[in-house]
């Protein structure tokens, strides 16, 4: 398979709701547009921001050719793939693949805590049922499995998984995993506030939250970053530091949510069990986006 060209900011894109928790394709689709001439290079989609969990089989089709739809080809579409088994994995793959998406990012599977083995047996299994190119996603505190760099090295055999969405909290992962296969895999951050150390170890791009909220300033700190102008990112990486915590957060969906509220790219609205933040945890969320704001850099 030939690799794809995928690089660059690839906003995990949120779920867009009516206050009644129904789908808002609309919004949806505003919000992709804001971030793709922001400058994002993909679309993330039924991530964990996404409320992928949420959503019933049928809205997760309609979401993704939704966001087919806005982007028309112009950035690469992928569709988060997170099931609570292998099968119904492989049926989501198929549904994914039936909107028309660029490409999958599969998650070990949901509420059963895997093995290494099982992890591996898993994406295998759904990444032979497409031929869509996948990026694996690698999240050991959200999923309780750690597919470290030799695990890794096990899924290099099968062509179309081409990426890999590393969000181990562990600055020395990308260098160990460029040791351990080489430039088999196009390696993305997956942590918001470790993209400084990721994107100066060898990750081509970056899955961020924090990009919904504030897109043009994602872009320019990546940029800045594989630039290697590290004096420039530093000062938009400080500025930023603070909002990026939000996306290591217990409820990262609620907080990046309230943010895109507060600053005009979305609504808060989520789906229960989750609900809209209250009392201290929404005082801190306002504190620290309207202090961002207070002291915006200029527009790039």
């Amino acid at each position: 398979m030939r690799r794809p060209d995928w690089w660059g900011v690839f906003p995990a894109l949120v779920t867009e709701f009516h206050e009644d928790g129904s789908l808002d394709l609309e919004a949806t689709q505003r919000h992709a547009e804001l971030v793709i001439e922001a400058g994002c290079r993909g679309l993330v989609m039924l991530g964990t921001l996404g409320e992928n969990t949420s959503l019933r089989p049928e809205e997760k089709e309609r979401v993704l050719e939704a966001a087919v739809e806005v982007a028309h080809g112009r950035v690469a579409v992928l569709a988060g793939i997170a099931e609570t088994t292998t099968e119904s994995a492989v049926e989501a793959a198929k549904r994914a693949e039936r909107a028309g998406v660029d490409g999958l990012m599969v998650l070990p599977a949901m509420v059963y805590e895997q093995d290494e083995r099982e992890a591996i047996a898993h994406i295998s299994t759904v990444a032979g049922a497409t031929e869509l190119p996948v990026m694996v996603y690698n999240n050991p505190l959200a999923y309780r499995v750690d597919l470290k760099p030799k695990a890794l090295a096990q899924l290099a055999s099968l062509a179309n998984i081409v990426a890999v969405k590393d969000s181990a909290h562990d600055s020395r992962r990308m260098t160990d995993t460029l040791l351990e296969v080489g430039d088999r895999f196009l390696l993305f951050c997956g942590v918001d506030d470790f993209v400084l150390e990721n994107a100066v170890c060898g990750a081509v791009g970056w899955v961020a939250g924090l990009a919904n909220a504030f897109p043009l300033e994602s872009v320019r700190l990546f940029d800045l970053l594989r630039s290697r102008r590290l004096d420039e990112a530093s000062i938009l990486h400080r500025w930023f530091m603070p909002l990026l915590h939000l996306d290591s957060e217990k409820k990262l969906v609620q907080m990046i949510k309230l943010a895109n509220h507060l600053c005009g790219t979305g609504r808060e609205w989520v789906r229960p069990p989750r609900l809209p933040l209250i009392g201290e945890e929404r005082e801190r969320v306002e504190r620290l986006v309207h202090r961002a704001l207070a002291t915006r850099p200029p527009r790039f």
